[in-house]
């Protein structure tokens, strides 16, 4: 619920604010009074927030079910008998929220904070002071041709991408945690969302990415006065340097699935989507797969939704994962029946994001495509840079190759039968096209002097 009074006069409020507080009681919400001045009268602005907080019960790990406390730092799980080591959810007490309505529990902006962005949903997030940026609550874009299709629009993000999410919470905590020193390995995008918000929270933020990324990457992450390194490799050979190098550094590592709070940040694109299609699920999901953590948190949105009560149990929507056939470890394991996914050895493609040789999450994200009644597929770059144009030339979508990725999935996918066109769906466009230029234009064949 949202109240806003605005009271010229100082007899008025007694009645005012008691009106409001009734109100606002039978909705658990709190209030705040904000006094000020319009000329020589006193005004006071009375604005509704938030229900009281959840707080994290404990950190849940994603094999062994093992309970964490949540008091100090946490990695992987510290307790799995055999490795590897399970992820670690974040697990909430919910009991103040639940059987509550969304609207009551989503928080609006402030005058300082005019934009909360993913922060709406701080009442199923960590109850801390975030380092905010502005991310999240992206477009929903209708696609002009397809009336069941709709564009998540992560380009709109701070740093042009979705990873502003995850690392937004994961800096957030870091911070409370009282860590001075991140680091991360990256295909790309990780890497200036990490710099930027590490500099937002003046913390170090230590980077290792391949030499090949795309320009923009490097660029952005220097910028930010991140320390970046370049590796003669793949994301698994600067993920192996930081864990060699984190212990003698004084690193905490924020690598995918390698710390709880990045998934948290990545959830809220589960609640956004599902509140933009008014509290309902679609059929299905297309997310382009790299590390998938992005997958895995909408996931955990979806069940956290279910239990709040703000969507009706029931079907949830197709999970599909779409890598690009020159390094898909992924869909290569569902098609074979496996639990997880085997190194691809010698990956490539011009989607850098989706460069990922086998993510740590592969088990998880082969448990909920199984478990979604969905599917995971590859595509080759030259089918991904076919859709870039296509959406760019007919929707006036400059889409990265990751989402474009998605969308060439939708067709495939509905060329086979897999789906209906009457199915709505949701495609995600991880990044903005422009982050891309230089990579695209090589795929394109363009250059800047054509003489040259």
């Amino acid at each position: 619920m949202r109240a806003i009074s605005q009271v010229r006069q100082p007899y008025f409020l007694p009645i005012v604010f008691l009106i409001v507080i009734r109100l606002c009681a039978k909705q658990q919400v709190r209030l705040r009074y904000i006094p000020y001045y319009k000329g020589e009268r006193l005004c006071v602005v009375t604005v509704a927030s938030l229900p009281p907080m959840t707080s994290i019960a404990y950190l849940e790990c994603s094999r062994c079910h093992s309970h964490i406390s949540a008091e100090t730092p946490q990695t992987l799980c510290p307790v799995c008998p055999t490795p590897p080591a399970g992820s670690l959810y974040v697990r909430y007490d919910f009991s103040a929220l639940r059987g509550s309505l969304p609207g009551a529990a989503i928080a609006e902006g402030t005058p300082a904070n005019p934009w909360p962005g993913m922060w709406r949903y701080r009442a199923v997030l960590p109850d801390v002071e975030p380092i905010t940026l502005g991310e999240g609550w992206t477009p929903m874009l209708r696609s002009k041709r397809y009336p069941n299709v709709y564009l998540k629009e992560e380009g709109a993000n701070p740093t042009g991408t979705f990873k502003a999410r995850g690392l937004a919470l994961a800096v957030t905590m870091a911070r409370h945690y009282g860590l001075r020193k991140l680091a991360v390995p990256s295909a790309g995008n990780a890497a200036g969302a990490l710099a930027a918000y590490a500099a937002a929270a003046g913390m170090e933020a230590h980077i290792f990415m391949p030499r090949d990324v795309p320009f923009a990457n490097y660029v952005e992450a220097v910028a930010y006065g991140a320390n970046v390194t370049l590796v003669n490799g793949l994301i698994s050979d600067c993920g192996r340097i930081v864990a060699e190098r984190k212990a003698a550094e004084g690193w905490f590592d924020v690598s995918t699935l390698k710390e709880p709070f990045r998934v948290e940040g990545k959830k809220t694109m589960g609640y956004e989507l599902v509140e933009q299609l008014g509290w309902e699920y679609p059929d299905a999901v297309f997310y382009p797969t790299g590390g998938g953590v992005g997958l895995i948190g909408m996931w955990k949105a979806f069940g956290e939704l279910e239990e709040l009560g703000w969507v009706k149990p029931g079907k949830r929507p197709k999970m599909i994962a779409v890598q690009a056939s020159g390094c898909a470890p992924v869909a290569r394991a569902f098609e074979a029946g496996e639990k997880a996914s085997e190194m691809w050895k010698d990956a490539a493609t011009f989607a850098s994001g989706l460069r990922v040789p086998k993510p740590y999450g592969d088990a998880i994200m082969l448990d909920i495509l199984r478990e979604s009644e969905g599917i995971a597929l590859a595509l080759s770059d030259e089918v991904i840079l076919t859709s870039i144009l296509d959406w760019a030339r007919n929707e006036g979508i400059f889409l990265s190759p990751e989402g474009a990725a998605a969308t060439a999935a939708y067709d495939r996918l509905i060329a086979d039968g897999f789906l209906q066109a009457s199915d709505r769906v949701v495609l995600f466009n991880t990044g903005a096209g422009l982050k891309y230029t230089d990579v695209t234009a090589e795929a394109m064949g363009l250059k800047r002097d054509p003489q040259s």
